[in-house]
Order: structure tokens, then C-alpha cells, then sequence
């Protein structure tokens, strides 16, 4: 299957991979700002790739219309299982404890009805509008997170002499590609090469490709970094401690990935701001949002975000974790038990630095002539406006760097006030 030429542009070449390898991405030096007020701010974003059914996830309990549109399948305050309450419109699902404890405990706050601008229904344009922070796809080859962190660089507010974005996994998704330089991380599936090896492989490359030796020089520094926190030592007997396939093993990789970032955050010496992706979410067959492949889904989310918050140990109380997805899914339940490409979805975040304890939402209603094209949930809040609130108050990206640079095109979208509990 050929892909559309918006998405082709922004595949890495194999040594484009090579370079900037992965789904983790941080900045190791906090913003010279937050440190003179005393903070040390981190910031990870997890992008859901495939699009999540936000209904299906943070259920409008309270809309009239809810359990016309979804019937049986239609999650309620006193079903089996019961969905777990927010306030007096909206509960989760009941698949997803950790976040609802978090929640009540004024740590994590949901936005509904959110969407980035993009209104059709690919997701290969879908994740590069989410992605590149742009009105459009295929715009620019760069993502707005490493552009905020670059405004923070030339604004003086990084020291940029040790800056370096890291990156985890086999290729970089776009949110973290750009000018800000980058590190990549494997976990490791054999015994890593000898310091020797490292070395003459070091020295080749720099009289023969320098960007590539640069990028191999901080491989190693950054596997220091993990040796010393434990976090890359190699382990023969991993692959027969692994959960058999299925959803058990999609919870432990999660909990892996999300807790392998925090653990790299939560380091006095390591990276502050990160992202990383997780694939599985286009749930078009047998969705089940009770007992299902959603429920499954969202309970290894869960797992996730418990993970982040164990391995961040103090720091937590300093961090703001941003789940985003490329779009929603249909209102109605199709007629093989799934939901299709749609529109208005959710946003979580959660972290000790916010001020949590809400669903935000402007809420567009559920009936036929409410709905975006008669189909989908209709979004009344931007994504950008979310995200640049969370950078402004909690990273001090200022404001007009947001909309110029950050998120260029978007100077009629405000930053989202209070969210962070130190803005």
C-alpha cells in the first residue's frame, strides 16, 4: 500500500533512523527560569497512535442522548462494570483506576471535545498535523516539541553546552524531530559492544561522517546514563521472563516504555522532557469499551501513567504527562462492534504539578444534528490550546514563541489558563 506524499516526506531514511532513533525525547537541562524560581519542571507527552474512542474513555454520563446513541454497549454509573465518576456529567472508564485515583486527588485533568485542526480522517495526515503542530500536513519535517525546546535554547533559558534531546526505540516520530540535537536508546537484545569497538567505530566516524559519530558518541554516553541508574544492564533470560502475546504483554511493554522514561526524568542528571508513542488504538472490530479491546487498552494506559508516577519518586510532584491521540472515533458503534476514523476525542494530563481534579469541556451534545457531520463527536476545543498551556506555565515557553514557532498559524489560539498549580 502506497502512502500519501505527506507521509512519505517525513519517513527517516535508514540513516536518518540511525541518527535520531526512537520514541523517548528529552532535553537534559531545565530552563534557566524555572531553576531561578525554584522548580525543576518535567514534561513527557504519550502519543496514542490510532485514535482513541474519548468517548468510550471518559464517558458523558450525564448527556441524555448517551445511552440512545450506544445502546447496550453504552457505559453507565450503575452498569457491569459501572464506569467510575468525575463529576456530575462525566465518569471513566472502569478500566483505568490509577488515573481516576489521581484524579481525586486533584493530579489529573481531562479536556473533552478536543481535536487538533485536522478534520479528515487519515491517520498518516491526522499524526502529522498532531505531531508537527501545524494547521496542515506535511508542512515541515520538524515537531513542536523540539521546537519549544530550541525557543528555550535561543532564548538563553537552556544551557545548550549539555542540552541533547534522547530518543528511545527504532525511529523518531516526528513529534521530536528537528533542529535540537538528539540522543538515541535501545533496550538492549544482546550483549552491547566492547568500549573498544565503541571507540574505533568513533573514530572512524569522524573523519568519515561526522553528524553519525556525533550521534554514536552520544549513544554511549547516554547508555552510561542508563548503566547508572540501572536501566541498561543486560539481562539473557529477559526474552523468557516476557508475557506470552496478547494484552498481557502489551500492559508489561507500556509499563517498560513509560517507566524507562520517568526513571531517565526522574535522574538528578538526566533528561527533562520527553515523548513517547503507543501503537494499537484503531479499534474498527470488537472495540469493547466494558470488557474489550478498549478496556484493554486503556487498563495498559493505566498501567502506564502508575508506572510514570512510581519510577518519578519526588519529582512526580514537579511533572505534567500529556496523553494525545491524532483524532476520535465515531459517535455510533459500527456494524462489526467498532468505531471508525472521527473527530472530537480527549485529552488527559496527569502529574503532581498540576492543578487537577476537572474535566474541561465545552460540551457540544449528542444528538444527530450536534454531532460533526451527522458522525462524530464535535470538537469545540483545539489541542493546540491545551498544549500551549502546559508549555507556557509549566516549561515558561513565552507566549509569542507559541504561536510563531511553536505552533505556527495558531495566533487566534490562547493558551489554556490553570492548568499547571504553578502557573
Amino acid at each position: 500500500m502506497s502512502l500519501p506524499s505527506s507521509s512519505r516526506s517525513h519517513l527517516p531514511s535508514r540513516r536518518a533512523a540511525l541518527i535520531g532513533s526512537g520514541a523517548l525525547f528529552a532535553w537534559s537541562q531545565l530552563p534557566k527560569l524555572a531553576r531561578a524560581e525554584g522548580r525543576d519542571p518535567r514534561m513527557l507527552v504519550i502519543v496514542l497512535r490510532g485514535a482513541l474512542d474519548g468517548l468510550g474513555a471518559v464517558v458523558p454520563v450525564g448527556d441524555p442522548d448517551w445511552v440512545g446513541l450506544r445502546g447496550d454497549r453504552a457505559l453507565t454509573l450503575d452498569g457491569k462494570p459501572a464506569a467510575l465518576p468525575l463529576d456530575a456529567f462525566f465518569a471513566l472508564n472502569p478500566a483505568m483506576p490509577n488515573l481516576h485515583r489521581l484524579y481525586r486527588a486533584q493530579q489529573a485533568t481531562i479536556v473533552h471535545a478536543v481535536a487538533t485542526p485536522y478534520r479528515e480522517r487519515s491517520h498518516f495526515d491526522g499524526q502529522d498535523v498532531l505531531e508537527s503542530g501545524m494547521d496542515k500536513p506535511g508542512a515541515v519535517d520538524s515537531g513542536w516539541l523540539n521546537r519549544a525546546l530550541l525557543t528555550l535554547a535561543s532564548g538563553g533559558q537552556i544551557d545548550a553546552r549539555g542540552g541533547r534531546a534522547v530518543a528511545v526505540g527504532p525511529v523518531t516520530p516526528l513529534v521530536v524531530r528537528g533542529p535540537a540535537p538528539v540522543l538515541s536508546w535501545s533496550p538492549q537484545q544482546q550483549l552491547p559492544a566492547s568500549d573498544d569497538t565503541h571507540a574505533r567505530l568513533l573514530e572512524l566516524y569522524q573523519h568519515t561522517d561526522p553528524r553519525l559519530a556525533a550521534a554514536l558518541d552520544a549513544r554511549v554516553r547516554l547508555v552510561a546514563l542508563g548503566r547508572a541508574g540501572g536501566m541498561d544492564v543486560p539481562d539473557p533470560e529477559a526474552a523468557k521472563k516476557l508475557p506470552p502475546p496478547g494484552i498481557a504483554r502489551v500492559r508489561a511493554f507500556f509499563a517498560e516504555a513509560a517507566g524507562t522514561a520517568a526513571r531517565y526524568l526522574a535522574r538528578p542528571d538526566g533528561p527533562r522532557v520527553g515523548a513517547l508513542g503507543l501503537v494499537g488504538w484503531d479499534t474498527h472490530i470488537n472495540e469493547g469499551a466494558a470488557s474489550g479491546q478498549l478496556a484493554n487498552l486503556l487498563g495498559a494506559l493505566d498501567g502506564a501513567l502508575a508506572a510514570v508516577e512510581t519510577n518519578m519518586g519526588i519529582p512526580w510532584r514537579e511533572t505534567v504527562v500529556a496523553v494525545i491521540t491524532e483524532f476520535g472515533r465515531t459517535a455510533r458503534i459500527n456494524g462489526t462492534d467498532g468505531t471508525d476514523h472521527g473527530t472530537g476525542t480527549v485529552a488527559v494530563l496527569a502529574g503532581g504539578a498540576l492543578k487537577g481534579g476537572r474535566v474541561i469541556a465545552d460540551w457540544p451534545g449528542l444528538k444527530p444534528a450536534d454531532l460533526h457531520e451527522n458522525r462524530d463527536l464535535r470538537a469545540t476545543i483545539d489541542l493546540r490550546a491545551v498544549l500551549k498551556g502546559v508549555l507556557k506555565d509549566h516549561l515558561r515557553v513565552e507566549a509569542a514563541a507559541l504561536a510563531g514557532t511553536v505552533f505556527p498559524a495558531s495566533a487566534d489560539v490562547a493558551p489554556m489558563e490553570g492548568l499547571v498549580a504553578s502557573s
